[in-house]
């Protein structure tokens, strides 16, 4: 009989070593700093060896810890394709996708009748969450981020950048207070959302210096704080992605044509060996050519 490991201890083992830090390996397997540290001391106290020289501040791998963390490397991701590919011959109509739900309502949603249009045959299974999930655990296919583009242990592709500029309602633009200026943004609400998009940076670049950045109203999505400036409620800080259906139909207007330049992308994250499914890779192919078109 094979003599194994717990697999929770080998996890957290192999992000604390990728990381050099059990604080950074507890956020990315999504449990506490103490769970690491305890489960890379039962692994130690299972091998009968130290894996890490551990300080007030930091923790490196010894020796035996660096050979081990190369292997079980290796051994998770021959596990972790190997599940996915089980996965895959499982549900051969379906991908199950995540992905930001500002993000789905805005733009994808409209845009995946085309996805089956021409794959009939793929059902989309789709989640929201605002953090990267993970794939083996949480049953995950494949996912749209909006990030810097590094995932470590994956791989992605890049979709589209976006910039940010101020929307809002086209009744804002007439009544007592248009706006007809950046300086006019003084009599009206502001909108944030949860990614805090800077109005502070948006108002200095345009030269605007007596309107208070923080003021008006917050809302925890991105497509909240779109609706709200649908319906008049201000003007919003726009993620151009999410507010061009919304502008070509009318229901928003850019009242000034600067623009700042995002921070960040959108792109299609996968697992290594992800794509050795037909599924996904019509899903990733099929993304890619629509942010092309």
């Amino acid at each position: 009989m094979l003599r194994l490991p717990p697999l929770n201890a080998l996890r957290a083992f192999e992000a604390a070593a990728r990381h050099a830090s059990f604080s950074r390996a507890a956020d990315e397997i999504h449990v506490t700093h103490g769970a690491v540290s305890r489960a890379v001391r039962q692994l130690e106290d299972d091998l009968g060896q130290p894996l890490f020289r551990r300080t007030t501040r930091s923790v490196t791998l010894t020796t035996t810890g660096e050979v081990y963390a190369q292997e079980v490397r290796v051994i998770l991701g021959r596990l972790a394709r190997a599940t996915l590919r089980a996965r895959a011959q499982g549900g051969e109509g379906a991908i199950n996708l995540s992905t930001l739900d500002s993000f789905a309502s805005k733009w994808l949603l409209p845009r995946l009748r085309s996805f089956r249009a021409l794959h009939p045959d793929i059902d989309v299974r789709l989640t929201t969450a605002d953090h990267l999930v993970d794939f083996v655990n949480d049953d995950i296919d494949i996912a749209l981020r909006y990030g810097p583009g590094q995932y470590p242990g994956l791989e992605s592709d890049f979709l589209m950048d976006e910039d940010l500029f101020p929307v809002c309602s086209p009744d804002l633009l007439s009544g007592p207070h248009p706006l007809e200026r950046p300086e006019d943004l003084v009599h009206h609400a502001l909108i944030h959302d949860v990614f805090h998009l800077d109005w502070k940076m948006w108002l200095a670049a345009a030269g605007v210096e007596h309107v208070d950045a923080t003021r008006g109203a917050s809302y925890e999505s991105s497509d909240l704080g779109i609706m709200a400036a649908v319906q008049g409620d201000g003007v919003a800080l726009g993620r151009s992605k999410l507010v061009e259906d919304d502008i070509a139909a009318g229901r928003l207007v850019r009242p000034f044509e600067l623009a700042l330049e995002g921070n960040y992308a959108y792109h299609v994250v996968y697992p290594p060996g992800a794509l050795e499914t037909p599924k996904i890779r019509a899903f990733r192919d099929w993304i890619i050519a629509e942010t092309r078109g």
